[in-house]
Order: C-alpha cells, then sequence, then structure tokens
C-alpha cells in the first residue's frame, strides 16, 4: 500500500507525512513544474505542466489498495475506478456510493458558472486547525482501514 497526494497546492502535505510516518507507509507527491516540492519524508514526482498531467500520471501508477489524496472529483473517480481508496483535502471520504452524485453536482456547478458569465467566483473560505484536525482523524482512520484489509487478503 502506498499514498499519493496530488500535492499542488494541496493544504494537508504535512498531516499526510506525519500520519504515514506513524503507519509506516511510503508516500509520493505529485505536483507539475509551476510548483516546487521538497520532502524528507515522501518521494516527489514533478511532471510537466500541461493540463491535468499531475491527475494522469496519479492514475497511471496507484494501484489497488493505495491511497489517493485530491480535491480533484475526476482524480477520486479514476482511483475508485482502480480500486485505491481516495479521501478530500477536507476528510471527506469518495466512496462508489457518493462519487457518482458528486460528479454530477460538479457538473451542473459548472454550466450554471458558464450560463451567468462570471469568471471570477468566490474562492473556498480560509483553511482552519479544525479543518485540519478533521482531515487527520479521517485520514488515519482511512490509513488503519486500508491496512487492515491488506492483512485480511
Amino acid at each position: 500500500m502506498q499514498i499519493f497526494v496530488d500535492a499542488d497546492a494541496c493544504p494537508v502535505v504535512a498531516i499526510v507525512e506525519k500520519v504515514a510516518k506513524m503507519h509506516a507507509v511510503p508516500v509520493t507527491l505529485l505536483c507539475d513544474t509551476n510548483h516546487v516540492l521538497s520532502s524528507g519524508y515522501s518521494k516527489v514526482i514533478v511532471v510537466g505542466a500541461g493540463a491535468d498531467a499531475v491527475d494522469y500520471k496519479l492514475i497511471s501508477i496507484c494501484r489497488k489498495g493505495d491511497i489517493v489524496v485530491s480535491q480533484d472529483y475526476g482524480v477520486a473517480a479514476m482511483a475508485l475506478g482502480k480500486g485505491a481508496y481516495a479521501i478530500h483535502q477536507s476528510g471527506k471520504w469518495y466512496t462508489n456510493d457518493n462519487i457518482d452524485q458528486m460528479l454530477m453536482e460538479r457538473h451542473l456547478n459548472k454550466k450554471a458558472r458558464r450560463s451567468t458569465h462570471k469568471s471570477h467566483m468566490k474562492g473556498p473560505r480560509k483553511r482552519t486547525p479544525e479543518d485540519d484536525e478533521r482531515f487527520a482523524q479521517s485520514f488515519e482512520k482511512m490509513v488503519l482501514m486500508a491496512q487492515e484489509r491488506i492483512k485480511i487478503v
């Protein structure tokens, strides 16, 4: 089992590494050439800056039983399709039961934005320490669950 992080502007990299280190799980951070990342724990893969280049590289190397950390619903859907686990930086787990609805909501929101011709939408609210704690607890729960399933198989 490995952990793969879509690390372009990901606010939970330090939390992922801390939890992974506690449970001896290797981590790979993926970013494009527009971001500079270094880590004392994780392997860092830098890919070209093309549209979705990081997403496609991440999906090409993740395997069944791995964990993917991404805020991109499309990446999560592809990871689930490969039998990997996926989690959002909010701590919400992507599952086969909720991914279709999330993708549909993303589509409808994009369609609504296009119809209003607004070029700039308000970004996400500022991340709080409570957000980090919620992610850490949810992520550790996922790591433990994934490790247990490996033992069973």
